[in-house]
């Protein structure tokens, strides 16, 4: 299929890579009002998520106790936690089903849960 004069050329994916998909509607709220308000350090996390999402940093681990795990479509997944800056508060919560990570909460602000 041809694509139209100024359509953006969508990036292929590596053989290797995952892709991301919204769990949620208010996921998908909070990741656009990150992009909005952080968007290079949300460039550098869709590099993260779509090449490492398993791997643990500082910025990237696994939650822990009764937030530790989900419960979707009849199998339970480890649920994760990145960081999209070092130091900011925003958290981005989600598990790896296969070669997809799904986005299940995006903050924009710390959670209550993990406070």
């Amino acid at each position: 299929m041809a694509g139209k004069r100024g359509e953006l050329v969508p990036r292929p994916p590596r053989k290797l890579e995952y892709e991301i998909r919204f769990g949620t509607t208010s996921a998908q709220r909070g990741w656009q009002d990150l992009v909005a308000t952080t968007g290079n350090q949300m460039a550098d996390v869709w590099d993260f998520l779509t090449r490492t999402p398993d791997t643990t940093t500082p910025t990237n681990y696994r939650l822990k106790g009764e937030l530790g795990s989900i419960h979707r479509g009849g199998a339970t997944h480890q649920r994760w936690q990145h960081k999209p800056t070092e130091r900011g508060t925003a958290r981005i919560w989600f598990y790896i089903e296969g070669q997809t990570v799904h986005l299940e909460q995006v903050h924009t602000s710390h959670p209550h849960q993990t406070k």
